[in-house]
C-alpha cells in the first residue's frame, strides 16, 4: 500500500470482541452449540457470528460435522492469536474500572458562596445516601474564583450566581434567585411609603460584595443604565460580614432572597422595594468546556434538578 492511499481502519480489517470470545468458547468446549449457551446467544447467532468473522479472515476457522465442531489449522493459529487479544482487552477493562473506581471515589466542588451555604449543603446530604463512599471536598469563593479553580483543575463541578457561564466553561441553569435591597430597621429607606427607584438605588453608597462576586457583577449589570453601581460604602468578602454591616446599621446593601431569609423573618432586616428594575438571576452549574460531568459530578448535578 502506497503512502497515498487510505488506510483501511483497523476495526473493519480485525472481528471484534465477541467474534474473538465465541471463538474461544469453540476451541473450550469442542461444540458450536455449548459456545453460544456459554455467551448468552442462540445457536443461529453464534453460526453467523462465526461466517461473519470467517468471511472477514478470508479462512475457514472451524470444520463443523454432527459429531462437534473443530478447529482447522488457521483457525488453530487465529484462536492463539485471539486469546492474547482478549487478555489485552480483559487488561484494558481491569484498567478503565480502576480509574472509575479512583474518579468514583472523590468528588471537588467549588461554588460561590451563597450556592455553598444554602443550597449545596441539603444536595450533598442527598448526594451521600446515594454515595456513602465518595469523599466531598469543598471549596468555596466567588464566581470567578469557581472559574479559576476550575480552569486550574482543582475542582470537577462548580456552582455560579453570574450573568453567563464564563468564558472556556460548560454549564447549565440549576434554578433562580432574587436580589432584594436590605437596610437595618430606622434606616431612612425603610420609612418610604413608594419604591425606591432604581436610579437612586444607583446613586446610593452601598455595602457591597468584592469584585468578582456574582451577586456585584448581577447588580451592577441590572443598574447599568443608570451608570452602574456607585462608589461602595464597604466592600467586605463575603455574604455574612455583609449581612452583619447591614444589621449594625452601616447602611444598606443588595443580597440573595436566600441568604437574608432568616434576618427578613426575625425583622432584623427590612426589605426596600425597588422599581424599574429586574433584580432577578439564573443559578448555574459549571464545568470545563468538553467535560461533560460523569459519575458523582453528575449525580449531584441531577441532586439540584438539571438534567444533561
Amino acid at each position: 500500500m502506497s503512502d497515498a492511499e487510505p488506510r483501511v481502519p483497523l476495526a473493519h480489517r480485525v472481528p471484534d470482541l465477541g467474534a474473538l470470545e465465541l471463538l474461544l468458547a469453540i476451541a473450550r468446549h469442542g461444540s458450536l452449540g455449548r459456545a453460544a449457551r456459554e455467551l448468552g446467544i442462540s445457536q443461529p447467532a453464534a453460526s453467523g457470528r462465526l461466517r461473519s468473522m470467517e468471511r472477514q479472515l478470508g479462512v475457514a476457522l472451524v470444520d463443523r460435522s454432527p459429531r462437534g465442531s473443530r478447529l482447522t489449522g488457521a483457525g488453530a493459529l487465529v484462536t492463539d492469536w485471539a486469546r492474547r487479544v482478549v487478555e489485552a482487552a480483559e487488561a484494558f477493562d481491569a484498567g478503565t474500572q480502576a480509574l472509575r473506581g479512583r474518579r468514583d471515589s472523590r468528588l471537588r466542588v467549588a461554588a460561590s458562596l451563597t450556592i455553598a451555604e444554602y443550597l449545596l449543603p441539603g444536595w450533598l446530604v442527598a448526594l451521600r445516601a446515594q454515595r456513602p463512599d465518595t469523599a466531598v471536598s469543598l471549596l468555596a469563593g466567588n464566581s470567578a474564583a469557581v472559574a479559576r479553580w476550575l480552569f486550574a483543575g482543582e475542582a470537577d463541578l462548580g456552582f455560579v450566581e453570574g450573568l453567563a457561564v464564563p468564558e472556556g466553561l460548560d454549564g447549565a441553569v440549576i434554578g433562580h434567585d432574587r436580589l432584594v435591597v436590605v437596610a437595618a430597621p430606622g434606616h431612612p429607606w425603610t420609612r418610604r411609603r413608594a419604591p425606591l427607584p432604581a436610579a437612586e438605588l444607583a446613586g446610593a453608597s452601598l455595602i457591597l460584595r468584592e469584585r468578582g462576586s456574582g451577586t456585584r457583577q448581577v447588580l451592577d449589570s441590572a443598574l447599568s443604565r443608570w451608570g452602574g453601581l456607585g462608589e461602595p460604602l464597604l466592600e467586605l468578602a463575603s455574604t455574612t460580614a455583609v449581612k452583619a454591616a447591614v444589621v449594625s446599621g452601616a447602611g444598606p446593601a443588595v443580597l440573595s432572597e436566600l441568604a437574608v431569609a432568616e434576618e427578613l423573618a426575625a425583622r432584623r432586616l427590612r426589605e426596600v422595594r425597588v422599581e424599574g428594575v429586574s433584580l432577578g438571576r439564573a443559578l448555574r452549574a459549571v464545568w470545563p468546556r468538553g467535560q461533560t460531568p460523569a459519575g458523582p459530578a453528575r449525580e449531584l448535578l441531577g441532586l439540584t434538578g438539571s438534567r444533561l
